[in-house]
């Protein structure tokens, strides 16, 4: 009975023993893990109509991963887009002040000089570059000189072209679908195994379009080459000038204006029936967008009274009208004479895509996922009157009068321009974010100008930090070495007790 009391003591005291053991280095792993320093990274997306700020994280041992860098916050600067602050000293860069300010709160005070701070300006200054290019540099320059009374690590500001931004928009879609590579639960950087997804944004001032071809890209200014974790893509991309949401409403109004001639009333056939709206001529034509269809003679200050009709198919005629299909230098094009391979693939849209995509189905109660519906939807809501469509999203009220509009010109860009059909069409996912990150340029941007993408493959990779393994490794073997030891001693007294006995 004494022997078996015994064997049942050194029993519990060895099970103790390893419960102490695996408390220890599940202790030591939680430390080692919550160690690892976080970075922050920010950019700031100047678009035509506004400003957003994007501060992203990422765990610094993880520098070179995928899948990895993650949206920490956002903030939406009130107001128009720099551009609109021309003539207006110092109007654009206090206008980021509020949004720089949450930046110092948001990102904690010992990472701030670490903290890279970038600012990318997209069509509008791209406009505005065109018709002024003094006061462009002037407002490059000054919001510059705010970001540098910044604690942060300011690394410019300057405005991207449009196949920048097209391709950045690529490089955040994938990159957040985990479709170049990502850390396989072994420790290893795995290929996903699959294809790469397309990217369509439709931004104030321009729309884009990327994805990876096989096709020869006839034109050179449409191609782009990337080499990312070892491998080559080979991308189609085009950005439409004047093609964005704010500006096809303002051409689409100029061409009215034209058509009907600069009297003070002209009928809006895309505008809801019961709609009216005033305004002055200089702001249909005070853009490079519409100053080929300024009438003559011209007198910016003139009154204008836009009266709606709602009328679905004189606004897809209108709207057509824009566009240009009837030439082309290649053996095929998408409009205006640029040359487009066939889509293939999936494609993710954004930006107005997205609201557009929403409102349609909030209002029609259509779900779009194929030309015939995205027809159906926008005539449903083209021929809704102002009223009806106030009853069905009043939260939108200053900008239900523009849906129509943004509606037709998606039907007429995807179907007629960019040759989408009732095959590839249901490939098109209308997304704002995955997961909790916003899609657009922005975290393209900056994983490109951080480094933060490599350009070659990934071999064996560990979770932790070397040295981290090496401490854990070394407290793993000492605690093994005292257990067993302690172990071992019990042992020789239990010997030495069973000899005397």
């Amino acid at each position: 009975m004494k022997r078996c009391r015994e064997n049942k003591r050194y029993a519990c005291l060895f099970y103790s023993a390893n419960v102490l053991l695996s408390l220890l280095v599940t202790f030591i792993l939680s430390f080692f893990l919550s160690s690892s320093v976080t970075l922050y990274g920010v950019v700031l997306d100047a678009g035509s109509s506004h400003t957003a700020m994007y501060i992203y994280k990422w765990p610094a041992d993880k520098q070179n991963g995928t899948g990895i860098v993650t949206q920490h916050s956002e903030c939406h600067v009130k107001g128009g887009g720099v551009s609109s602050y021309a003539g207006e000293r110092g109007g654009a860069g206090r206008s980021l002040e509020p949004c720089l300010d949450q930046a110092l709160k948001d990102i904690p005070k010992s990472r701030h000089h670490l903290t890279p701070l970038y600012l990318g300006a997209t069509a509008g200054m791209r406009l505005l570059n065109i018709s002024k290019p003094i006061e462009s540099e002037k407002i490059l320059k000054e919001v510059g000189s705010k970001l540098h009374t910044y604690p942060f690590d300011f690394r410019g500001a300057t405005i991207l072209s449009g196949q920048e931004e097209g391709a950045y928009g690529w490089v955040t879609v994938n990159y957040l679908l985990e479709n170049f590579i990502k850390y396989g639960f072994a420790g290893h950087w795995l290929s996903p195994g699959r294809d790469t997804v397309g990217a369509l944004d439709f931004g104030g001032a321009s729309t884009q379009i990327t994805f990876e071809t096989a096709d020869v890209v006839e034109d050179k200014s449409n191609v782009m080459e990337l080499r990312l974790y070892g491998r080559d893509y080979h991308l189609y991309t085009q950005s439409f000038l004047c093609y964005g949401r704010d500006q096809v409403l303002r051409r689409l109004l100029a061409h009215l204006v034209k058509n009907q001639g600069a009297g003070p009333h002209v009928s809006h056939p895309c505008y809801p029936a019961g709609f009216n709206v005033s305004m002055k001529l200089d702001k249909v034509f005070d853009s490079p967008c519409t100053a080929d269809q300024m009438p003559t003679p011209y007198s910016p200050q003139d009154p204008l009274t836009v009266i709606g009709t709602g009328h679905y198919q004189h606004c897809l005629g209108n709207m057509s009208k824009i566009f240009s299909f009837d030439r082309c230098s290649f053996s095929k094009c998408s409009f205006d004479g640029v040359f487009q391979p066939n889509v293939t693939g999936s494609f993710m849209a954004f930006s107005a895509f997205f609201y557009t995509h929403v409102f349609l189905q909030r209002t029609t109660g259509i779900t779009v996922t194929s030309p015939t519906l995205l027809e159906g939807a926008t005539h449903t809501v083209c021929n809704m009157g102002y009223q009806e469509m106030l009853e069905k999203a009043p939260d939108q009220k200053g900008r239900l009068q523009d849906y129509c509009a943004a509606s037709v010109f998606i039907q007429v860009l995807m179907l007629q321009g960019y040759g989408f059909d009732e095959l590839s069409f249901p490939r098109i996912s209308f997304q704002r974010k995955a997961g909790d990150t916003s899609i657009g340029w922005a975290l393209g941007y900056m994983l490109s100008l951080s480094s933060l993408l490599p350009g070659e493959s990934m071999g064996l990779r560990k979770a932790l930090r070397p040295e981290a393994w090496a401490g854990l490794i070394f407290l793993f073997v000492f605690l093994i070495l005292i257990v067993s030891g302690y172990l071992l001693l019990k042992t020789c007294q239990k010997k030495d007790s069973d000899s005397i006995i």
